[in-house]
């Protein structure tokens, strides 16, 4: 007589292979472990995002349709004071015809203006954060007809590239789009 039961194995062994009950429970608390520890952490991972008055700084649109030529404003954005002047076709002429390899931060008038008779810029000296001279009617421009920081003596010129004093860069030129001819997005 043969044995039928020869070929399967006894009800009490199970195969190494096939899930058990502990293996079930132990996923299921190595799961729930890992969202416990995700919802702790959220929090202070979440802080670390800027804050929503913050992020409302983070741009800001200009109308410029009233100014004239050669005039200029200053505007706050996130902190800073920027500069934007209406340039004179002589402002603009005096910018592209100096020679860009004997500037110390060589940019070109082209590489810092989106539309030559507009200039944008943050308005902080780069040697050590001080506000130049030369927006206001009046103000001393410096050397070149553009800005003059009077703390250490920097000059810049009427593109706010550095041509004179201690400051190592160029103003900064904040990101920036035209969103109408008269209408300018600062970030």
């Amino acid at each position: 007589m043969t044995d039928q039961n020869s070929s399967s194995p006894p009800p009490s062994a199970h195969d190494e292979n096939e899930p058990t009950r502990r293996d079930f429970l132990f996923l299921t608390a190595a799961g729930m472990a890992a969202v416990s520890v995700g919802s702790i952490a959220w929090p202070f991972i979440d802080q670390w995002n800027p804050a929503k008055d913050t992020l409302a700084l983070s741009s800001t649109e200009v109308d410029v349709a009233s100014l004239q030529e050669g005039q200029a404003i200053t505007v706050m954005w996130r902190g800073k004071p920027v500069f934007i002047r209406h340039r004179t076709q002589k402002e603009i002429d005096e910018a592209k015809a100096v020679d860009v390899t004997a500037l110390r931060d060589k940019q070109t008038d082209d590489e810092r203006v989106k539309k030559p008779q507009w200039l944008v810029m943050v308005g902080v000296c780069t040697h050590l954060g001080c506000i130049p001279l030369g927006q206001k009617t009046g103000e001393v421009k410096g050397d070149y007809d553009g800005w003059f920081c009077p703390c250490h003596g920097s000059h810049y010129d009427s593109s706010g590239r550095i041509r004179k004093g201690p400051a190592p860069k160029n103003l900064e030129v904040p990101q920036y789009t035209f969103v109408s001819d008269t209408l300018i997005r600062i970030g």
